[in-house]
């Protein structure tokens, strides 16, 4: 009777016990899922409010999520400021034009030729720009070759160089036809010299004609035959009209024979002609 009078009773407890065990895991499964929720709800809270770049400080609304409207909160951060200014290339062409006008008085196409004015005048030109104008002193450039100014170029382009700006085979370029055209060359083949030496195997054939017309134009047939020689070395070959003033200074110094050498390689067959409106190609 004591046996089977306390089983009931065991079995109850047991069971008491088991189902307290299982409240208890319960309880602890919560505690742990409220406080993951808690956690995640307080890093929402706080998304609206991180950090910004450096470069996105200046001011910007924040927005802070509530559970009933939201709130927008201005924040003025720390504004950077740049010494240099980015080029502005749409305005350099207006500021070319104000360089080469003569309706000021230290404008450079109303200067006389000495060298003090036209460089101070430059110098006047940069003295309130934070970057060089590079852009606008380039197109001052082409509109002084435009209008024949040889004089100008050759000062503007100088001027330029001295300041360690606009090292350009464009400049190159410009420069070497201005002492073409100003018949000064001394200055023209020093300017050579250095390009040679400093570009060697960058020079393009427009350069290598350019210092071939101005020894061409000034009667020196061997300096030409030295420039052709450093184009075959270099590897650049001569276009039509270059191939021209070579074919003929060899003529001058009396070599028939390597004249028609030259020719029987770098003449070109053939050539386009326009003909009635059509560009037709022909023999040479």
């Amino acid at each position: 009777m004591d046996t089977v009078s306390c089983a009931p009773c065991f079995i109850t407890q047991k069971q008491v016990f088991s189902v307290d065990l299982r409240k208890l895991h319960l309880s602890y499964k919560y505690n742990v899922w409220h406080q993951r929720t808690r956690c995640f709800q307080r890093r929402q809270g706080l998304q609206g409010t991180v950090l910004l770049s450096n470069h996105e400080r200046s001011d910007h609304s924040l927005v802070v999520p509530n559970a009933g409207d939201k709130k927008t909160i201005r924040r003025s951060g720390k504004k950077e400021h740049h010494l240099w200014k980015k080029r502005d290339s749409a305005c350099s062409g207006q500021k070319a034009l104000n360089l080469v006008q003569t309706q000021s008085i230290w404008q450079i196409s109303g200067l006389p030729n000495e060298k003090a004015a036209v460089y101070g005048a430059l110098d006047k030109w940069i003295a309130w720009e934070t970057e060089f104008p590079l852009i606008a002193a380039a197109k001052a450039l082409k509109i002084l070759r435009k209008r024949n100014q040889w004089k100008r170029v050759i000062q503007v382009a100088k001027w330029l160089l001295s300041k360690g700006q606009g090292g350009t085979m464009a400049t190159y370029d410009a420069l070497l036809l201005a002492f073409d055209m100003e018949k000064r060359i001394d200055e023209g083949e020093t300017l050579w010299n250095m390009i040679l030496h400093a570009h060697n195997r960058s020079i393009s054939k427009r350069l290598f004609s350019r210092i071939i017309s101005l020894y061409y134009h000034n009667n020196m047939p061997n300096k030409v035959i030295e420039v052709f020689a450093d184009m075959e070395e270099l590897g650049v070959k001569p276009d039509e009209d270059t191939v021209r003033k070579i074919a003929r200074a060899f003529e001058v110094l009396g070599q028939e024979d390597k004249q028609k050498l030259f020719l029987m390689k770098y003449q070109s067959k053939w050539k386009y002609i326009h003909f009635k409106g059509e560009r037709v190609r022909v023999r040479t």
